[in-house]
């Protein structure tokens, strides 16, 4: 894997492009059966999807099986690296590398401390009333809602969040208000249009209960390596464009036309910046045997509890 820092024009850092090559398919990977989504951790199931016939959400089942891969985070550890997202982030992408029950898959991805979770939270909204308003409810069944919540704006545990009681939670408060607590992983999952909490539960926990903003990470697709380099042409093919147009304009009507630099300029900025940043689709497998496989997994996991999208 190739890891590279990413940052603004203005030199800000944004967070590590990761280039994998040989991985063909993750360990944690979603598959994918009509409207029916599993996402499995080593063949083992973690979570069962259904997409709402119109649309507007998925209902969802969660197995209880999920295990990070991210071993025990040491409090010295945390005190280290307080307040550097970028040493953080090139850790976690080591544990994402090594471990074979990663979702990293040959491909061009960023792990980014910039989340737009960050944005939607109101001035006047605590910091615990929002990231509660964030995680999606319910186990071992619950609904993802696209209708309210459009647009990636809900978390998904992949186990059940802890409560502010317990051991781990609080050790972890501790942390939170000293501003030392370590990131919260989080993957975003197009087909379920929300992310999933990769590491961290009881981390987020301790932030909820103690009303701080929690640090976080967050994983996701970019532009395939394929793509950049024509992607790229483009972008300059057109600032050159757009210079030439303003060169025209300025034969005709004289220097008191701009010469289009200081339009086109920055929106080059911008598409490149974006190719190294913005999210592409998650790419999902089809479920060998397909519903009717995915039924049979359904059956399996939810045993004799009642589940109608089976």
């Amino acid at each position: 894997m190739q890891r590279s820092d990413v940052t603004r024009d203005d030199g800000t850092w944004v967070g590590l492009s990761l280039d994998v090559h040989d991985r063909h398919q993750p360990g944690l990977c979603v598959f994918t059966a009509g409207h029916r989504l599993l996402v499995s951790q080593l063949s083992q199931p973690v979570l069962l999807a259904a997409v709402d016939e119109h649309l507007l959400g998925v209902d969802f089942w969660r197995t209880d099986e999920y295990r990070s891969f991210v071993p025990p985070l040491r409090a010295d550890a945390a005190r280290a690296l307080a307040g550097s997202p970028e040493r953080w982030a090139h850790r976690f992408a080591q544990y994402l590398i090594d471990s074979p029950d990663s979702p990293l898959h040959e491909g061009r991805w960023l792990l980014s401390h910039e989340s737009p979770l960050r944005r939607w939270r109101h001035a006047d909204t605590s910091h615990a009333e929002y990231w509660s308003s964030m995680l999606v409810d319910g186990h071992p069944d619950g609904y993802i809602d696209w209708f309210v919540h459009s647009g990636s704006w809900e978390v998904l545990p992949l186990r059940p969040m802890p409560d502010a009681d317990d051991s781990r939670v609080k050790a972890y408060r501790k942390q939170a208000r000293e501003g030392t607590l370590p990131p919260v992983l989080l993957w975003w999952v197009s087909g379920l249009d929300c992310h999933l909490i990769l590491d961290g539960h009881a981390r987020l926990a301790a932030a909820i209960a103690e009303s701080v903003e929690p640090p976080l990470l967050q994983l996701h697709r970019t532009v395939p390596r394929d793509d950049l380099a024509a992607r790229t042409d483009e972008a300059v093919d057109f600032y050159e464009y757009e210079l030439a147009r303003f060169a025209e304009l300025r034969a005709v009507h004289g220097p008191t036309v701009p010469d289009g630099a200081a339009t086109a300029g920055p929106q080059l900025v911008r598409l490149l910046h974006e190719l190294n940043t913005a999210e592409q689709l998650t790419w999902a497998w089809p479920l060998p045997g397909g519903e009717t496989q995915w039924r049979r997994i359904a059956r399996e996991v939810t045993t004799s509890q009642d589940w109608p999208h089976i």
